[in-house]
């Protein structure tokens, strides 16, 4: 994984007591391959951030994994997996470790464009 990582998140993750994991875990090692990535621990949960907060995880979801993208809406192309149809939040939700497998190349390519269009500061 790359040195994105958090010690606090690490913790969090240390600490999880949630069927699914191991499918976070890889959620996050998708993410974090990303450099321009980084994770901190925001409202209780790993949060994954580049200028702007991208995503949370929903840690009481245990019957599947949820991704919480804070204004996925606005994440330019076309991404199949993020659901919703409000104005602004977006989600990805995985059954399961095969299923994150499954959809590594979407949450990868819904990670660049959102780094891709984040304005510089």
């Amino acid at each position: 994984m790359t040195t994105k990582r958090n010690s606090d998140v690490d913790r969090w993750f240390d600490a999880c007591d949630n069927p699914l994991k191991d499918a976070m875990l890889k959620i996050r090692r998708i993410i974090l391959k990303d450099e321009r990535m980084t994770e901190t621990i925001k409202w209780k949960t790993p949060t994954f951030v580049y200028r702007g907060n991208m995503a949370s995880f929903n840690p009481r979801a245990k019957n599947h994994v949820s991704l919480l993208f804070h204004t996925g809406a606005s994440i330019p192309g076309d991404h199949p997996r993020l659901t919703g149809g409000g104005d602004t939040a977006r989600y990805m939700q995985f059954a399961d470790l095969d299923d994150v497998e499954a959809a590594t190349g979407q949450i990868r390519a819904v990670t660049q464009a959102w780094c891709d269009s984040r304005p510089e500061a």
